[in-house]
């Protein structure tokens, strides 16, 4: 495994991050490392997706995307 920094991050910043992971039960560099884990994996899913709209096979690409977006919207509302 690879380690990172980040530098100048406002201590009021840290402190809400430090909380949340304590909430969760986790420590800080665990929690972090979920929440960047997470991010890629949701950029890797994106690519997919526009991989896949780009497609002129005959796929239906582009309604399955405006489907998981709208889907995905509606479950943000609730």
């Amino acid at each position: 495994m690879v380690a990172l920094q980040i530098r100048d991050v406002p201590e009021e910043v840290r402190d809400v991050l430090a909380a949340q992971a304590k909430a969760c039960g986790k420590s800080l560099q665990g929690f972090l490392l979920e929440l960047i884990t997470e991010e890629a994996r949701r950029v890797r899913n994106a690519d997919v997706l526009a991989r896949f709209a780009r497609r002129n096979d005959g796929a239906r690409g582009s309604d399955i995307t405006a489907d998981l977006a709208e889907a995905r919207a509606e479950r943000e509302l609730q």
